[in-house]
C-alpha cells in the first residue's frame, strides 16, 4: 500500500470528498450539484492545506485518446485555479469513473489513485480510498471490476464512438444505485456495513486512527476499535457531506451554501 507522510500547518485542514455522481439524474440536476461544488471549493480553500476526492465525481467517465466527456468544464476549471494557487489536490477512481487515464495529471497536475492510500500526518495513520470491491461479499462485482479495470476491455470500448460509449454509459447510468436512491438510505447495522467489516479485520493487525471512503453513499461515523474510527463521506445527490481533518480529529460536515 502506498504511503503519504504530511506536514500539516497550523490552522490548515485536509478536506475530504465523494461521491459527486456528476452528469445525473440530469444535465439540469447535475449542473445545480456542479455549481454548489463549486461554492463548496471557494468556501474551504481559504484554510485547507490539501483536498481528496474519492471517487465517483463523474458518474462516467471514459477518457478517449482525443477526447473526454461533454461537460463539467466548471468543475475542471475550478480544480485548474486552485492546482494553479499551489494547492494540493488528489483523485481517487470510483467505480463509476475508473476508466480515467492521464488527462487529469497532465491538464491539471491532479495526481490519479486506483488503491487505497495510507496517509501519515504527524501522529495520525489514515487510510483512504473509494471503498468499492472491499470487504466481504459482493463478488459478481468484484470480478466485473476486474473485467473493466483490464486492458482489454478499455481497449474493445475505445473503439466505440464517443457518441455511442457515452450514450450507452448515460443509459446504463439510469438504472445505477444513486440515480434512484432515496434521502432515506437505511442504516441496517454494523454487522452489514461491509466497509466497517474490512476496517475491523484491518484494524486487527494494522492500526490506524481513521478509515475514510466513500461508495457507501451514507454518512458515517462509526468506532472500529478503542482508538479508530471509520468515516463514510456520503454523497451529494442527496446529503453534500464531507470530511475535514484538523490536526486532531475528523468531523462530518454538511455543506449549505
Amino acid at each position: 500500500m502506498k504511503k503519504e507522510v504530511i506536514q500539516l500547518p497550523s490552522g490548515k485542514k485536509i478536506y475530504f470528498a465523494s461521491d459527486f455522481h456528476l452528469g445525473v439524474p440530469d444535465h439540469e440536476a447535475s449542473l445545480a450539484r456542479e455549481k454548489r461544488i463549486i461554492r463548496w471549493l471557494d468556501h474551504v480553500k481559504d484554510d485547507a492545506h490539501s483536498i481528496y476526492l474519492l471517487g465517483d465525481i463523474f458518474d462516467f467517465w471514459f477518457e478517449y485518446k482525443q477526447a473526454i466527456p461533454k461537460g463539467f468544464v466548471r468543475l475542471l476549471g475550478k480544480l485548474a485555479e486552485l492546482r494553479d494557487t499551489g494547492m494540493p489536490i488528489y483523485f481517487f477512481t470510483g467505480n463509476h469513473d475508473m476508466w480515467m487515464f492521464d488527462y487529469f495529471p497532465k491538464e491539471l497536475g491532479i495526481p490519479i489513485y486506483r488503491e487505497p492510500i495510507e496517509l501519515v500526518i504527524e501522529n495520525h495513520k489514515l487510510m483512504i480510498g473509494h471503498g468499492d470491491g472491499l470487504g466481504p461479499g459482493d463478488t459478481s462485482y468484484k470480478i466485473l471490476k476486474k473485467f473493466f479495470n483490464s486492458s482489454l476491455c478499455q481497449w474493445l470500448f475505445a473503439r466505440l464512438h464517443p457518441n455511442l460509449g457515452i450514450g450507452i454509459a448515460k443509459i446504463w447510468s439510469r438504472s445505477s444505485r444513486i440515480t434512484n436512491m432515496k434521502k432515506e438510505e437505511k442504516f441496517k447495522g454494523e454487522e452489514n456495513e461491509y466497509l466497517l467489516t474490512y476496517c475491523r479485520e484491518l484494524e486487527k493487525n494494522n492500526h490506524h486512527d481513521f478509515y475514510v471512503f466513500g461508495h457507501r453513499h451514507l454518512p458515517l461515523d462509526l468506532e472500529v476499535g478503542s482508538n479508530s474510527r471509520y468515516v463514510n463521506l456520503g454523497e451529494w445527490v442527496n446529503f453534500n457531506t464531507y470530511g475535514v481533518y484538523d490536526g486532531t480529529s475528523i468531523k462530518l460536515e454538511t455543506f449549505n451554501g
